[in-house]
């Protein structure tokens, strides 16, 4: 069972809140400032900035102060906490951020996918789920290809793909959206946990990157609430409250081209139930299996009498390729309300 690494402790996150607050007032960056006291009429503090970057460092080290400067507040609705069911489960695929799904104006269907429309559709997500929240307790899954590609190409290289922004332009955009999703999400929930796949066929390193990157802002914005875990092997799961969940993109990096179908095979069958028998994961809890990859949204609860086989729907519009090849699906994200003896299921399309 994967676990979750540790968060900032309690007295680490009051020194680096105390440090920003001063730095502030002051008009200083927060990683300018190496040591210092605070004071205050009854106590005085010297202390060392574990957020201290020299000149050389900053050159290396990404500075998450100016990324968390560049973040948009999401417009949210005033909606009282409510708590009926054990949990919420949020999720989306697929974002591709990056992707160009209109090459010179080419494309057999048109659409756009810049920065504006990722606002725009990350909005109405937030809406959607604050508006249907039933629990206190919020997992939210990304299950891969979060990033389009690295200087325009897949992990595996090979071909080109069209480009709408550069790697850094991808890379701020990418850290904009997981944040903004939580800080939006936060005020309406008392523990958010999220998963992130790192292991698929677009993002790569480049999606451990920017979660890597989520995860440490998620450190100092909400280290008591939020928990992150990035997924780096192609299948792992986790349990909560009944439930368990398989989680996985579909196809991997190096070894799956093809991948898990969107109807699955009975050799797709025989992999995922080896994967339980080798964990031990047997019947007394409801299992999901849940993957990307496809574009599709299609759940079947009968082709397995150990596991339930769910294709979710991608994030972003279909590319310039999907929509010379095949028939382009509809995009969105899905929103489950989970009881002790039954779900409810919210899908939502653009």
């Amino acid at each position: 069972m994967p676990q979750y690494r540790p968060r900032l402790s309690e007295d680490e996150y009051t020194l680096i809140k105390s440090i920003r607050e001063q730095c502030s007032e002051h008009g200083i960056g927060l990683n300018h400032v190496r040591d210092g006291w605070l004071k205050s009429k009854t106590s005085s503090l010297r202390f060392t900035n574990p957020l201290f970057k020299s000149a050389e460092q900053e050159e290396k080290e990404i500075d998450f102060a100016s990324v968390f400067d560049t973040l948009e507040p999401i417009e949210v609705l005033e909606v009282e906490k409510v708590k009926e069911s054990l949990f919420d489960r949020l999720v989306y695929t697929d974002v591709h951020i990056g992707m160009e799904v209109n090459p010179n104006g080419n494309a057999l269907y048109g659409g756009k996918w810049d920065s504006q429309e990722i606002s725009r559709r990350l909005n109405s997500m937030v809406q959607f789920v604050i508006l249907n929240r039933k629990g206190n307790i919020l997992y939210i899954d990304d299950l891969g290809d979060f990033m389009d590609g690295w200087n325009g190409q897949t992990v595996r290289k090979g071909h080109d793909l069209p480009q709408n922004m550069t790697n850094q332009e991808a890379y701020d955009e990418g850290v904009k959206f997981k944040v903004n999703l939580v800080n939006a999400i936060a005020p309406y929930y008392d523990k958010i946990v999220c998963r992130n796949i790192c292991v698929d066929n677009h993002s790569g390193d480049f999606g451990y990157v920017v979660n890597s990157a989520f995860y440490s802002l998620m450190g100092v914005l909400h280290p008591k609430k939020v928990e992150v875990y990035n997924q780096t092997k192609f299948i792992e799961h986790y349990t909560t409250h009944g439930y368990g969940f398989m989680t996985t993109h579909g196809k991997d990096d190096v070894n799956l081209k093809f991948g898990f179908k969107p109807h699955i095979k009975p050799d797709g069958i025989r992999k995922i139930e080896n994967y339980m028998n080798h964990h031990k994961l047997f019947e007394d809890l409801q299992w999901e299996f849940s993957k990307g990859d496809s574009h599709q949204c299609l759940f079947d609860n009968c082709s397995s009498n150990r596991f339930a086989y769910y294709n979710y729907p991608a994030f972003s519009p279909a590319s310039n390729w999907v929509q010379t090849n095949f028939t382009p699906q509809k995009s969105g994200f899905v929103l489950f309300n989970f009881y002790n003896d039954r779900k409810t299921i919210n899908e939502y399309y653009f």
